[in-house]
């Protein structure tokens, strides 16, 4: 929901035209609509970055690139040195810095590991839990099986699974599809049914930059606070929470490039705790306390599966192969996997090796066969590609703060050397707002909490770039919604904010198919809660009453007041027959307010007097 709509051109869409067309020879044709722009380009992972050319007739810029093999590829436009999601994509890639779309180019015949079948499917929780390592509240997702809600007595083994750098907790998820991957080889009889935990890998991240007071967290902390978490807070609280299996038989973890480094450290100094290791396109230290690489009868006899895959064109290729190496000269055994047609250090790869690793989790016997066939690591040419902190810098430059949240204010930045005009929309605002350009071709605007009553309450935000409407390239929350998808603001020190709540207990939002539910947090569990529903905007998704609305946040912090008692939400297709014996059910429908603020003012009111 944005106010400044009206006085935004949005050149980049076209209500007739398919921004993707997929052709019989496997090719796919790009199609991007805007009539001021002096270039564009697509950038698609399975092609790299190419111009467009302008259609006179249509006034389309457009591109054929391929053949492509199927599977999910990022890509964006760039508009004049500006890269912008597809407007029209539902699919994106949810990230802490870059925004792109999702292309997914289905299977002429056969099927794709990652594809959505006609299976059992299992769900997926959105988790918040108050992390003594951080000092503040972390998020993490869980998926469980299909049978896990049938079966109130089983109990299941866990994998944690991390994504890589700048990549959220989200990413395994919506980009590597581990669920529909399991749910697929589950009904094949393929792997075990097993929880996979998905931690976010960069939680100090999370941490306001807001100084310190009342109930806005401390920022100073030192070790290594990812493990810390993992270990002392995430695990404990999903042990609590879902029936898991507590013994190092039954823990798996793993992760793709960071998180194959985060997940191969944990294990390996905890394997007490873990007994399958993965690594997907990393490595980690060879220099680990404990002795774990020196005493290698013990450290082999304590792991069921170390799975080690990289492809050959990554540029992590040379350092992986290294550690392979020195895993083979220390005579711990490892399953080795290499790949040579997935464009190097990619979410394909990742898929891919998750898709090969997830059979061999908690099945000792198929484990031990892997690890009987396992490729031998390639005899250095020294020809291979190194990890250096050149390469880093050139992948992962210092990123611009935006928002930068102050005291008394937020800070909106955005960098666009050649723009013309740059302008600050927001739904709080009537109109767009001037920014102001620096030496270094960055645009700020400095907003002040005077401005607008609502700047400390969530909303939904772009900037206008010449008259084309880009999301904030630096703001790892994007609104779910249909078509263009604006950011989220969401100042740490409003008393609905996750981060400002301190150690209070939370509930679970649930998804599955198109609904979702959330429950709350419920010490007594003979206590059935009150139900509301909540119906989301004409452009909106099941997911925005959450992600923009803070609707679960809101009720955590009513009930941890005593101000309301638990309370379940509703939102989107309910199952047949799901509200009898629930009688009138309170609703609350977001196209009956213009924005965010106005929407959670409204549900906190409703709450309330219930």
């Amino acid at each position: 929901m944005m106010m400044c709509l009206g006085v935004v051109s949005w050149a980049q869409s076209s209500a007739t035209q398919p921004s993707t067309i997929f052709n019989n020879d496997g090719t796919v044709t790009f199609q991007f609509k805007n009539d001021k722009a002096k270039s564009v380009q697509v950038d698609v992972q399975f092609a790299g970055r190419h111009d467009m050319k302008k259609d006179a007739k249509t006034g389309l810029w457009t591109v054929t690139l391929g053949p492509a093999a199927p599977d999910m590829y990022p890509y964006c436009f760039v508009v004049d040195g500006v890269s912008v999601m597809d407007p029209q994509c539902d699919q994106y890639f949810p990230n802490e810095g870059f925004k792109n779309s999702l292309l997914d180019i289905p299977a002429k015949t056969g099927s794709l590991a990652h594809d959505i079948k006609d299976v059992p499917h299992g769900s997926v929780n959105y988790i918040h839990y108050y992390s003594k390592s951080l000092g503040s509240t972390n998020q993490a997702i869980v998926y469980l099986p299909p049978g896990y809600m049938r079966n109130r007595d089983k109990q299941y083994p866990v994998f944690y699974l991390i994504s890589g750098t700048t990549d959220t907790e989200e990413v395994y998820y919506k980009v590597g599809r581990m669920n529909y991957i399991l749910d697929n080889l589950l009904a094949e009889g393929k792997a075990k049914e097993m929880i996979i935990v998905l931690p976010y890998g960069n939680p100090s991240k999370l941490l306001s930059t807001v100084p310190a007071e009342a109930g806005v967290p401390q920022m100073r902390f030192g070790g290594d606070v990812f493990t810390k978490d993992v270990i002392n807070d995430l695990m404990p609280y999903v042990e609590q929470h879902y029936r898991t299996i507590n013994d190092r038989d039954h823990r798996a973890i793993g992760g793709f490039s960071r998180g194959g480094n985060q997940g191969l450290m944990i294990g390996l100094t905890n394997l007490d705790k873990f007994s399958y290791l993965c690594s997907y396109s990393s490595f980690t230290s060879t220099t680990l306390p404990g002795g774990v690489y020196d005493n290698a009868d013990d450290t082999n006899s304590k792991i069921h599966l170390f799975w080690l895959g990289v492809g050959t064109d990554d540029f992590l290729f040379g350092t992986a192969r290294d550690y392979m190496e020195h895993l083979d000269k220390k005579g711990i055994r490892s399953v080795k996997e290499f790949t040579h047609d997935k464009f190097g250090h990619t979410w394909m790869n990742a898929k891919y090796f998750l898709t090969k690793t997830m059979p061999l989790l908690f099945n000792p016997e198929a484990s031990k066969a892997a690890l009987k066939d396992s490729q031998p690591t390639p005899v250095a040419t020294g020809n291979e590609s190194q990890l250096t902190p050149a390469v880093m810098g050139r992948l992962f430059p210092r990123p611009i703060t935006s928002p930068d949240y102050q005291k008394d204010g937020i800070i909106f930045r955005f960098k666009a050397e050649n723009a013309q005009q740059v302008t600050f929309c927001a739904e709080i605002f009537d109109k767009p707002l001037p920014m102001t350009k620096d030496n270094d071709g960055v645009w700020s605007i400095e907003l002040k909490k005077e401005q607008s009553a609502n700047l400390f309450e969530p909303f939904t935000y772009y900037f206008s770039v010449d008259g084309m409407a880009v999301a904030d390239p630096n703001d790892m929350y994007l609104a779910p919604v249909k078509g263009f998808k604006p950011s989220v603001a969401n100042h740490p020190s409003n008393e609905y904010n996750f981060a400002a709540m301190g150690d209070i207990p939370h509930g679970t939002v649930s998804y599955s198919r198109n609904r979702a539910t959330y429950m709350p947090a419920i010490a007594d569990r003979s206590e059935r809660p009150a139900f509301i529903r909540l119906v989301p905007g004409k452009d909106d998704t099941v997911e925005s009453w959450f992600k923009i609305g803070g609707a679960d946040a809101v009720v955590d912090k009513l009930v941890a007041d005593k101000k309301i008692k638990p309370v379940m939400i509703m939102i989107g297709e309910m199952r047949q027959g799901g509200q009898q014996g629930m009688g009138e059910v309170p609703t609350l429908k977001a196209d009956d307010f213009k924005t965010w603020p106005e929407r959670r003012k409204a549900l906190i009111k409703m709450l309330e007097s219930l």
